[in-house]
């Protein structure tokens, strides 16, 4: 190209009705959605302001409001993570399966069955556990008593319902599944061809060209993929409320009777015959919940920020 054409000055652009009305929509969306963000932490702090000001004695339980808040906060983060740690690594592998190992048609009836899970309502979930997995666990954890008893996780006794905190873990694991796996998935297909080709040719087996460039493409949609999941656990109600025996207090003994409950399940059960304190007691809680969710979404973008550049997703 002549230098004289290089240097001349672009003609600008005109800018279409159509890009002013789409580029207007796109702002007020995005102003909305921090609207209702704040609206909702508005509503919480002040429903929950009352429960922060009254005396100990005035809260159900007598004791306070962190003591009332810190179990259920307590059994949200556990049952959540735990599943989490379940579900994520099962959710690559099957994503991995589907992309780069399975027969094309078996493939896609594979994904065809992860959408359809994850469109399942939770409270079938719920049913599921209680009526097919309860059962079903009740040997196992007496084999976990009685052989891994020493280890605080499986300390024991072990519960005759079977409804446990373990219980609760696996069905919020099957839960957060297709979830993962979907958006894991998808960001496995847009692995550029070139570079898993260019592994192969240069004489990397198939493993090893997984390795090498799924997987670091991948990197930041697996970990938004766990936050996400992880947020769908924090925040889930019915099924848990329906497989976990409630009573209270702290403990990291996931197959006894005696389980801590979760916020969202808590607020479930005893909204509806609540009254007075006890609502803004509920409420409170509600709002560390929601505090919770929001740091971790926050956490799981600055990750996926700072891994951008090294994911090949730029």
């Amino acid at each position: 190209m002549p230098l004289s054409e290089r240097n001349r000055p672009r003609a600008q652009v005109r800018e279409r009705p159509g890009d002013r009305i789409f580029s207007g929509l796109s702002t007020g969306a995005g102003v909305l959605i921090l609207v209702v963000l704040a609206s909702v932490a508005s509503f919480l702090l002040i429903e929950a302001w009352p429960a922060f000001m009254a005396p100990p004695e005035d809260i159900p339980g007598g004791e306070g409001l962190v003591v009332y808040i810190w179990p259920l906060l307590f059994g949200t983060l556990l049952s959540a993570v735990l599943a989490l740690l379940v579900a994520a690594p099962l959710a690559v592998a099957i994503a991995l399966f589907i992309t780069h190992y399975a027969p094309r048609r078996t493939a896609q009836g594979l994904g065809y069955v992860i959408d359809l899970l994850a469109a399942v309502p939770s409270i079938i979930y719920g049913l599921w556990g209680i009526a097919v997995l309860a059962p079903a666990t009740v040997s196992s954890t007496e084999w976990l008593s009685k052989y891994l008893g020493f280890i605080p996780l499986f300390a024991g006794p072990p519960s005759s319902t079977g409804r446990t905190m373990l219980l609760a873990i696996i069905v919020l694991a099957v839960m957060v599944l297709p979830i993962i796996t979907a958006v894991v998935r998808e960001a496995f297909l847009q692995t550029p061809r070139l570079h898993e080709e260019a592994s192969l040719a240069l004489g990397a087996t198939r493993w090893e060209m997984v390795k090498m460039t799924v997987f670091p493409f991948g990197r930041s949609a697996i970990v938004g993929a766990s936050m996400l999941g992880l947020g769908r656990a924090l925040g889930e109600t019915m099924a848990v409320a329906i497989v976990l025996s409630v009573s209270g207090g702290v403990t990291f003994n996931l197959i006894s009777s005696g389980n801590p409950s979760t916020i969202a399940a808590n607020i479930a059960l005893d909204f509806p015959e609540s009254s007075g304190l006890a609502v803004n007691a509920l409420i409170a809680s509600g709002l560390v919940l929601f505090a919770v969710t929001l740091v971790v979404n926050m956490i799981a973008r600055a990750v996926i920020n700072r891994r951008r550049e090294f994911s090949g997703a730029n």
